[in-house]
């Protein structure tokens, strides 16, 4: 089906469509039996998007629940084999590259360079210095800097005593500019700390988007998307899931899902 056809059926269920909206997801959103695809979507992305929407208003009539608590697979192919998810996975690779977040551990590595090399400055001056161990000569010098509040934050806004309402900003960039007299393994080691935020606030990123792409939810949605995209790649990724796939859809246990695919 086309697009216009699509949505001409959608709205034969009894659902609302809409396809010039912001969408509150990335590309669309489904709740309370209403799609939204945003208008910002690429021509070639609207038809995947409005089936990948259409199957989790099916997947909330198989499992109600599931609206809040993103289902079980057990529940959606009706079989508890543990090999569904690990090729639902791999569909969901081909359909979205996002999943893969090769961006992100890109950036990831980038940072460790930087965290390796502003160690190796540390050291050239404090051989024994440890990221593990507490960093006792920088800990003395610090207290008495304003440079300390750089160990929290990539920037700072420092407001003056009682009778001077001046405020300086100090940032990473700038430490040899704001801070001439700090030795360069101490302005390192401050560089080191921010590059450590950097990297755990990547991670966190990285283990939200597995989570989301994980949820079975998505992965049942990313199947209907990969079976419209290229129906023998995703039978290839997931030979085993794809058959059961296709044997509860001509019993009809994905409902109208049968009529589109």
């Amino acid at each position: 089906m086309e697009e216009k056809e699509l949505i001409k059926y959608f709205k034969s269920l009894g659902l609302t469509v809409n396809t010039r909206t912001k969408a509150r997801g990335h590309q669309g959103f489904f709740m309370k039996n209403r799609i939204d695809i945003s208008k910002s979507t690429p021509p070639h992305r609207v038809v995947p998007t409005l089936l990948h929407e259409f199957a989790h208003y099916i997947h909330s009539k198989i499992e109600p629940a599931s609206i809040k608590s993103c289902g079980h697979l057990e529940v959606i192919f009706k079989s508890d084999n543990p090999v569904i998810e690990t090729e639902l996975l791999k569909v969901t690779n081909f359909v979205d590259e996002n999943s893969l977040c090769l961006r992100l551990y890109e950036h990831k590595e980038r940072v460790k360079v930087k965290i390796k090399k502003y160690e190796k400055i540390v050291k050239k001056d404090y051989p024994g210095f440890q990221r593990s161990k507490k960093f006792t000569e920088f800990d003395s010098y610090i207290k008495k800097s304003k440079a300390k509040y750089l160990l929290k934050y990539d920037r700072v806004r420092v407001l003056g005593g009682l009778f001077n309402h001046k405020a300086e900003i100090f940032t990473i960039d700038n430490i040899e500019k704001d801070f001439p007299q700090m030795p360069a393994a101490f302005a390192a080691y401050i560089r080191l700390k921010s590059a450590q935020r950097k990297q755990l606030r990547i991670s966190a990123r990285i283990n939200r988007y597995r989570k989301y792409y994980k949820k079975p939810s998505e992965l049942f949605a990313r199947l209907v998307e990969g079976l419209y995209l290229d129906k023998e790649r995703a039978c290839a990724l997931a030979p085993y899931t794809t058959r059961r796939f296709y044997e509860l859809l001509g019993e009809g246990y994905y409902k109208e899902l049968l009529n589109i695919l």
